[in-house]
């Protein structure tokens, strides 16, 4: 057994990989596709993510629209669009839901960014668990005799580098989502 921070590098990669996916389903005032990620679509007896039974795409700033492949899952996603608590309205056309994205309003904007630092506080959680468990690894190792002391607290080091660098780029992600969603 060996010490692999490459391993605890990729998992912490992992913590912020997902940081950006919660991000992206934050709305600010401009349409992203990221935006539908987390709508869940009652289809075919079961739960989906919403880019399964249709594609969706930016037409303009303010616009989110998703063609629907199948035309009988129509009435389900703009359901799914409606209660899914983002606040949007689509307009059904056809197989077609056009959604206009509202301007958010201050009051929107500041519970935004709450969610956003909570979001980010789950992420350096996240990573402190990985730094956990390096650490336990490492003392596992120095106990077993792979590794000496001195090795021991060398790689420690590592591990506190490697965390800070990430808890660094996830406060970093934070105070750029902030100011995207404060942006009017």
């Amino acid at each position: 057994m060996s010490y692999d921070e490459t391993a605890l590098s990729a998992r912490m990669e992992g913590v912020l990989n997902n940081l950006a996916q919660e991000f992206g389903g934050l709305r600010t005032g401009r349409a992203s596709p990221n935006l539908l990620d987390a709508v869940e679509v009652q289809a075919y007896g079961s739960t989906m993510p919403i880019s399964q039974i249709g594609s969706v795409s930016v037409p303009e700033a303010r616009m989110l629209s998703v063609n629907i492949w199948d035309k009988q899952m129509v009435g389900a996603a703009d359901k799914a669009i409606r209660n899914s608590g983002l606040g949007l309205n689509p307009v059904v056309d056809g197989t077609n839901l056009r959604i206009p994205i509202p301007p958010l309003n201050e009051e929107r904007r500041r519970e935004l960014t709450k969610i956003a630092g909570k979001y980010a506080e789950s992420a350096r959680i996240a990573v402190r668990n990985v730094r956990r468990d390096g650490m336990d690894q490492l003392k596992k190792m120095e106990k077993d005799g792979d590794i000496s002391q001195d090795e021991q607290k060398f790689f420690e080091g590592d591990v506190q580098k490697l965390t800070d660098k990430f808890i660094k780029h996830i406060d970093e992600s934070l105070k750029a989502k902030e100011a995207e969603i404060m942006q009017v």
